[in-house]
């Protein structure tokens, strides 16, 4: 068997680990694994209960990583998320207190339930793998990947996410209520001991970091790039659209693409790979104009609808 075999194999474990915690979900077991192979993050929507924090905890054992949780609540401070230098009388000194962020897998439970000067304390370390205090940047250890888990925006006691920090996660999902049938495997598996106290690595963190650089070698074709940029382009000049999705999100879906077609095991994108992650990557970073808000029109069927309605590129080679 091959490395890449190996890779495979232990990157399919780690999707039958989240399964056995989350009944009925390996779509989004996959699309979250996607999004830490591409080097993104993911925002998770939903009403309480669903399995959320779950999720990201089976998931961070799968990799053997370390796990941060905050719980963000309406009087959570910046300083709370990313640490405070602390006076040291002895020394006579400053000393850095780490904040949670500074772990492998960090669980931004109920983001939307803080003000949105604590939100953005998670927005340097997102984007540029590094937060500053005090005038003094700190790397964070790879790999750094943010689950945040958010309420519906109608809940009470929620704030709405800042555009600048939604186009920083590279999907947002929706998990959604069990069927009658998975909602009894869930009772019967809660009945005794949670399989989550169960679930064993099948991945290091030095693996993990050597296939978010392999994922950089799958080829992009340039009739694939130009599907992306029509697809993208035409968020920014439909009528309904009043802010369309940036050229971040143009770098979003192609990245996601990489990552999706590898965990597949293949080293080139097709159109298909486009068309799918696209629902994912694309509505959260789009702003609807008020007309077409009080027509009762979302931000979903706009993407659907562009995803319709953007040709398919006949591409001339499959690999590289």
């Amino acid at each position: 068997m091959s490395q890449n075999d190996v890779m495979h194999t232990k990157l399919g474990r780690v999707i039958e680990n989240i399964e056995k915690v989350m009944i009925g979900k390996k779509d989004i077991s996959i699309l979250s694994l996607v999004a830490i192979l591409a080097n993104g993050h993911v925002l998770l929507e939903d009403v309480p209960g669903v399995g959320k924090t779950m999720m990201v905890r089976a998931l961070a054992k799968s990799i053997g990583a370390e796990f941060r949780r905050i719980q963000f609540t309406p009087d959570l401070l910046p300083s709370d998320v990313t640490g405070v230098s602390i006076y040291n009388p002895k020394d006579m000194k400053f000393e850095f207190q780490q904040g949670p962020i500074f772990g492998n897998i960090i669980l931004a439970d109920e983001i939307n339930r803080t003000s949105p000067k604590t939100q953005s304390a998670l927005l340097e370390g997102m984007e540029e793998g590094s937060i500053t205090v005090d005038g003094t940047t700190r790397i964070l250890e790879k790999p750094f990947f943010v689950m945040a888990t958010q309420n519906p925006v109608d809940y009470e006691g929620t704030y709405p996410l800042p555009e600048a920090q939604l186009d920083r996660f590279l999907f947002k999902l929706r998990m959604g209520y069990p069927s009658k049938t998975e909602e009894f495997a869930v009772l019967t598996l809660a009945e005794k001991e949670r399989p989550i106290h169960h679930i064993q690595s099948v991945i290091t963190t030095e693996e993990l970091v050597e296939l978010q650089n392999e994922i950089q070698d799958v080829y992009v074709d340039e009739t694939i790039k130009h599907f992306i940029i029509e697809m993208t382009s035409k968020t920014r000049t439909h009528p309904s659209v009043y802010l369309g999705a940036s050229p971040r999100a143009s770098i979003a879906l192609m990245k996601a693409a990489q990552a999706y077609a590898f965990l597949l095991g293949r080293d080139y994108i097709i159109p298909d790979d486009i068309q799918y992650l696209a629902q994912f990557a694309l509505p959260h970073r789009i702003i609807l104009r008020s007309e077409a808000k009080y027509e009762g029109k979302t931000v979903e069927q706009i993407v659907d609808e562009i995803i319709d309605q953007t040709s398919v590129p006949v591409q001339r080679t499959l690999s590289h």
